[in-house]
């Protein structure tokens, strides 16, 4: 007997918000301010996701990254305020599911108390049962520790769970805690590079997987 869908787990940055204006806004006034070479929108877009010291990582030398992950969060928490949107389709599917009773979390390599500044500016803290971060557990995505976590503290099995994404790392996040994956086109990660990775499903908005979570109820 197949276990009935309970909870949707969602990625934040890419999949739900789009705050790559934010990132990139911080991450260019900390190269700045260290004398570092600026970096295009697109860039930072394609190379968000993994936590903002593996952001800067790239692109800062080894001996400057510390202090300028400092300055970066130093201006970030403000940059978020103004340079965070909803994705398209967002606040009905949350009221959706809300309303259909389903169970909501969020699973972000962002740290806490960025990923709390963004939820609560766009008023949108309360739909969400748990919300796990990448300096909660021992190992950030693509390890499975976020996803097994909100498990354990729901009292719920993977079969009973759906994970919304939008890049690579998601796809290998819910393969590897064996939750059915579901790759969004909205962020980081193209159609094809989603697909390639075989997720339970890839959509193009947001919004497409409400027949998917319908299916499961057939």
């Amino acid at each position: 007997m197949t276990e009935p869908l309970k909870l949707i787990i969602f990625d934040l940055d890419g999949t739900l918000v789009d705050a790559y204006r934010a990132v990139s806004k911080s991450l260019n006034y900390a190269f700045n301010t260290m004398g570092l070479p600026l970096i295009d929108d697109m860039t930072v877009q394609r190379n968000v996701g993994w936590g903002d010291s593996h952001l800067i990582e790239q692109f800062a030398p080894p001996n400057l990254v510390e202090q300028t992950l400092a300055i970066y969060r130093g201006h970030h928490g403000q940059a978020l305020k103004s340079g965070t949107k909803f994705l398209p389709g967002v606040p009905e599917l949350l009221r959706d599911l809300k309303r259909k009773n389903f169970l909501m979390a969020i699973a972000s390599n962002r740290p806490s108390i960025f990923t709390e500044i963004i939820l609560d500016n766009l008023a949108i803290r309360s739909y969400f049962a748990q919300v796990v971060c990448a300096d909660q557990v021992a190992r950030p995505k693509p390890q499975p520790d976020m996803l097994n976590h909100i498990l354990r503290q729901l009292s719920l099995m993977p079969q009973q769970a759906l994970y919304v994404g939008d890049m690579i790392i998601d796809v290998e996040t819910g393969q590897r805690a064996n939750i059915r994956t579901v790759a969004v086109a909205t962020g980081s990660s193209t159609r094809e590079e989603l697909a390639a990775l075989k997720p339970f499903n890839v959509v193009v908005q947001i919004r497409d997987i409400l027949p998917i979570i319908e299916d499961f109820g057939e």
